[in-house]
């Protein structure tokens, strides 16, 4: 249950800093990329004129650990896997809902999830 309400009230918002370790992730954009830095040091990309999808994986893991992650399915090897929560995600979110076709039902059925699925919620026609 706790699960559910952070994901619907407290996942997207600005206020979710203090989440760990979701907030140790880093997500930046540019008119050319989003980037994801890694608490591990690793930085993820993909170009946004190579973004192939948009997919929610939800898990049962939650509440106690990362339960939603954003996959952005580049057009070769790029990706980036980011969990709900990773510092910037809110901008990211809003970037995504501007691409044509993209599916916000879907994405509100992921947000409601609290088992192993996946969401696709834009692919590039």
């Amino acid at each position: 249950m706790f699960g559910i309400l952070k994901r619907l009230f407290g996942g997207t918002s600005s206020s979710h800093a203090s989440l760990q370790p979701e907030s140790q992730f880093v997500v930046r954009l540019s008119d050319s990329e989003v980037v994801c830095e890694r608490p591990d040091g690793l930085t993820e990309r993909v170009a946004w004129d190579e973004l192939q999808a948009f997919i929610v994986e939800t898990t049962d893991d939650g509440p106690w650990a990362p339960d939603v992650f954003w996959v952005l399915a580049g057009s070769t090897t790029s990706r980036c896997i980011i969990p709900q929560g990773a510092t910037g995600d809110k901008a990211l979110l809003e970037r995504l809902q501007k691409l044509p076709g993209f599916n916000n039902e879907e994405f509100i059925r992921a947000m409601g999830s609290t088992s192993n699925e996946k969401f696709l919620c834009w692919k590039r026609q």
